[in-house]
């Protein structure tokens, strides 16, 4: 990209791969200060290639999404803390649609201890980790592989889901605005959410903090259409208050500060919920 440094376009090449850059690691492998590596990402930010969190930053997204094997390293610790509060709200003996994405994959991990568990999924990652399991019956929707991240979708997929009507649905999302609207970025993959979300009595979103800081240009639905909301940070004031009006249960599943939109912290107070 022109205009950048050799260090700036590997930090851009680093986090293309990972999906995130921390200050601390940066100023070690270039052996530079902190302050000059936050400098190389606030100008990374001003192109739009990056994005600021608390403590570095992870890749901007507008129109498309992160690779699927470089989503995993994005809060990797935050996503199985997130899969394991929500996996322990599910009661054993129930149904249940789990859809794409990294976040509803530990989840599912988390359930492997679960008995007389009915899963319909369109994530063929999910179907791998449950199928082995006796007490546990998986139920893959049909239709088109995205060889991308192994997700079923189309019209297909669609269809299926409509044929049940679950207990619970575990759906991610690739974005949240501060207006509570959930957002993807494949148009045939929130058609299968949108099917799975009508068809579930209970409808729990499992996201980390960092979708809060990203953009998305496809509408899955309204933070409204949700009854749980499992993420690992408290939320900024804007996006607790649609929770709070709404009566949405919002578990935060790792003890962290409110937060941050960048190394400031500067974002409004959140309300005070339920911690996990």
């Amino acid at each position: 990209m022109a205009g950048l440094s050799h260090r700036q376009t590997e930090i851009l090449n680093i986090a293309r791969a990972f999906g995130r850059v921390m200050v601390e690691d940066l100023a070690k492998r270039f052996e530079v200060s902190a302050q000059t590596i936050r400098k190389d990402l606030n100008d990374l930010c001003d192109q739009r290639s990056l994005t600021r969190i608390h403590g570095g930053a992870i890749i901007a997204s507008g129109v498309e999404n992160l690779a699927y094997e470089a989503r995993r390293f994005v809060a990797a610790e935050e996503k199985k803390a997130i899969g394991a509060a929500a996996a322990a709200r599910i009661p054993n003996g129930c149904s249940l649609f789990i859809n794409i994405g990294t976040t509803t994959e530990e989840v599912a991990s988390a359930l492997t201890s679960h008995e007389d568990l009915l899963v319909i999924t369109n994530n063929l990652n999910v179907a791998m980790l449950l199928y082995r399991h006796p007490r546990i019956e998986v139920v893959v929707a049909g239709g088109t592989v995205r060889r991308a991240d192994g997700a079923v979708v189309g019209s297909t997929a669609t269809q299926l889901i409509g044929q049940f009507k679950v207990d619970y649905a575990i759906i991610g999302a690739s974005a949240i605005d501060e207006e509570g609207a959930l957002l993807d970025f494949d148009y045939r993959e929130v058609q299968v959410a949108q099917a799975i979300i009508a068809n579930a009595r209970n409808v729990m979103l499992v996201s980390d903090s960092t979708k809060l800081r990203r953009s998305a240009p496809v509408r899955i639905a309204h933070m409204s259409q949700i009854q749980t909301f499992v993420t690992d940070s408290p939320l900024p004031a804007a996006l607790a208050n649609i929770c709070h009006s709404r009566g949405i249960e919002v578990v935060v599943a790792m003890d962290k500060p409110q937060v941050d939109l960048d190394d400031n912290g500067a974002d409004a107070a959140a309300a005070t919920l339920r911690s996990a």
